[in-house]
């Protein structure tokens, strides 16, 4: 199983990215799919994760900002995250469960110019 994060990027405060990661190499089931951030000097942390696109959580600090959402038949999961602000600057990784396995992508810097 091979996970492709892409789309961060320098964004000025109050833009706008989306974010994409899609799952190659396996035909199994996803179980579910998330979204978590590392910034410097802190621990990793969740940011949304979605089970269907009826059934979704995120954290605090992202809602009514950010909207994680699937496509089945692409295998990926997107984060739009608009109004963005300094404090979201992070490496952004993507997490699948696969067969009750979690599997990690490789992260994507997202940096916010104040």
């Amino acid at each position: 199983v091979q996970l492709q994060a892409s789309g961060g990027g320098l964004v000025q405060a109050g833009g706008s990215l989306r974010l994409s990661c899609t799952r190659y190499g396996s035909g199994l089931s996803i179980n579910g799919m998330g979204w978590y951030r590392q910034a410097p000097g802190k621990e990793r942390e969740l940011v949304a994760v979605i089970i269907s696109n009826s059934n979704t959580n995120y954290a605090d600090s992202v809602k009514g900002r950010f909207t994680i959402f699937r496509d089945n038949a692409k295998n990926t999961v997107y984060l739009q995250m608009n109004s963005l602000k300094p404090e979201d600057t992070a490496v952004y990784y993507c997490k699948f469960r696969i067969s009750y396995t979690d599997y990690w992508g490789k992260g994507t810097l997202v940096t916010v110019s104040s």
